[in-house]
Formats: C-alpha cells, sequence, structure tokens
C-alpha cells in the first residue's frame, strides 16, 4: 500500500511537492509565465481578428492612432520648452514620447508598425495566397490612415496658435532632430525601433492585461535612442515640412523611405519570423 501512494504521488507531483487542493492549483497556474506557444497562439488569433475586419473600419481606427500619435510630440515639446537647456534635458523630454504609443495602444487603435507581427503570424501559419493579399490590404489601409492622421495634426501643430511661440520653437526642434539623419543612418535606426515595437507586441501577447509598464519602458527607449519610427516620426517630418523648416523630397527621401523599410525588416524578420520559427521547432510543445 505504501509503495502505491508513493508511485501515485510521483506521477502527480515532484517529489517534496506540498499537496494542493484544485483552488491552490489553479492559483499556482495563474503564476506559470505564458510558454511562447501561448504567446504565439494568442497573437494569431488577434491577427486573425485584425484580417477579418473590414477595410472601412481598419481605416477609422488608424486614422484614430494617427491622430493620437501627435500627442507624443505634443507632450515633448510642452516637457522640452519648460525644461532649461542642459545636458539632462532629454532624458526628461522623452519622457513624453510614450504618450501617443499610450493612447493608441490602451484605446484598441490600429497603428502600422504592430501590424509588422499580428497578421504576419497567421500568414507564416498558413502561407497561402489569400492571407498574403489580405495582409497587404491591412497594411495599406492602415498605413495610409495613420499618415492622414499624422498629416492632419502636423499641420495643425505648425500652422496654428493652439500652442505659445516658444513651445511650437520646441515641436521645430525635435522634429529636425528627429528626421535629419541620412538615409542609412534611418533606415538601421528604423530596423531597431520595428524590432522593439514588434517585441513590445509580442510581451504584450504573453499577458492577461495591458501593461502600461512595458509600453512606457520600450517607447522611452526608442525615444531616448533617437530610433525612426514611421507614425510618430511621420507627425514631426510634417510638422517640419508644412511649416518650411525642411523640403518635402528631403524628407521622405532620408526619413520616409528608409524608416518604412527599417520598421518593415525589424519587425517582420527579427520577432515575427524567429519568434514563429522557435514555436515551430519546439514541436508545439509547451516550454
Amino acid at each position: 500500500m505504501l509503495e502505491t501512494r508513493t508511485t501515485e504521488r510521483t506521477e502527480d507531483a515532484p517529489a517534496h511537492s506540498p499537496d494542493l487542493d484544485e483552488r491552490e492549483k489553479r492559483k499556482a497556474d495563474e503564476h506559470l509565465s505564458a510558454s511562447a506557444n501561448i504567446i504565439h497562439e494568442a497573437i494569431r488569433r488577434q491577427g486573425e481578428d485584425e484580417l477579418s475586419r473590414t477595410s472601412m473600419g481598419l481605416a477609422w481606427s488608424g486614422l484614430a492612432a494617427g491622430l493620437s500619435m501627435g500627442f507624443s510630440l505634443i507632450a515633448e515639446g510642452l516637457l522640452h520648452a519648460a525644461l532649461p537647456d542642459t545636458p539632462w534635458r532629454p532624458l526628461l523630454t522623452k519622457l513624453g514620447y510614450p504618450v501617443g504609443f499610450l493612447i493608441v495602444i490602451v484605446g484598441r487603435q490600429q497603428l502600422f508598425t504592430e501590424n509588422t507581427l499580428t497578421p504576419i503570424i497567421p500568414l507564416l501559419t498558413r502561407r497561402d495566397g489569400e492571407t498574403f493579399w489580405n495582409v497587404l490590404r491591412l497594411w495599406a489601409v492602415v498605413f495610409a490612415a495613420n499618415i492622414v492622421g499624422t498629416l492632419l495634426v502636423g499641420w495643425v501643430l505648425g500652422n496654428s496658435n493652439v500652442f505659445e511661440p516658444g513651445v511650437r520653437e520646441s515641436f521645430k526642434t525635435l522634429s529636425l532632430e528627429a528626421t535629419g539623419h541620412g538615409f542609412g543612418l534611418s533606415l538601421l535606426k528604423g530596423i531597431f525601433a520595428g524590432w522593439l515595437i514588434a517585441l513590445m507586441v509580442w510581451m504584450l501577447g504573453g499577458v492577461k492585461e495591458v501593461n502600461i509598464g512595458i509600453i512606457v519602458i520600450i517607447t522611452y527607449l526608442i525615444g531616448i535612442g533617437r530610433l525612426t519610427h514611421i507614425i510618430a516620426g511621420s507627425v514631426e517630418a510634417f510638422y517640419v515640412t508644412t511649416t518650411g523648416a525642411a523640403g518635402w523630397w528631403e524628407i521622405i527621401s532620408r526619413f520616409t523611405i528608409p524608416t518604412l523599410l527599417g520598421n518593415v525588416i525589424g519587425g517582420v524578420s527579427l520577432v515575427a519570423v524567429v519568434n514563429h520559427a522557435q514555436v515551430i521547432a519546439s514541436g508545439g510543445k509547451r516550454e
């Protein structure tokens, strides 16, 4: 009898593990970190939901996101104008950069760079033409809507008296800094920014509720590193172009094109493909 009980205990739990009732076991399960397989499945389902949305629904959500991203420049500009010109000013100024991302992500609005991960997981899972074209549809609609939103808010910030002249001067300074890199550097910075945004989405897929800390830390890192983000940076790009501080082709060639390419490369290849590959390599077993 003793031997039988010992065998049963070994099968149910490790040696020296306390006996737990069902309620205690459920509590223990709640404290387990999600495996890569579970995160992958959560993001796949999210991607399927996004791909099933109508183009009109995506467009309105994307427009809202583009407008909301303007609050990153607004928050940065207000801090920049209020702080003295010291070496540590950027450390505090860039605390404003996460504001737009917080509004977009907590508000469940469509941001192009998030979609370098979520719809790609269903595409990598099925690998068919229908899903591929659906991903392109989502990308085109969301990107266009984001850009329209950033154009509107960038124009208003640069061509109205909503904010004081000193704040608008800070907008100009920050915008020129963000868009002043050459093609190659903007591309490289864009890869790192796309990588971090997609990693943020991956990490958020492993938690039950939106974790504001993850959003703030990752986006603050992008801001303080002066990495290039195609949507947040477009607010700044449109600010300098609509106010005449920089030419349109100058901004498109040295910021828009390389940053867009970099964000897509960073999000798709370094996060979506690699993390999908690790799940496939694990054979679908929990890690």
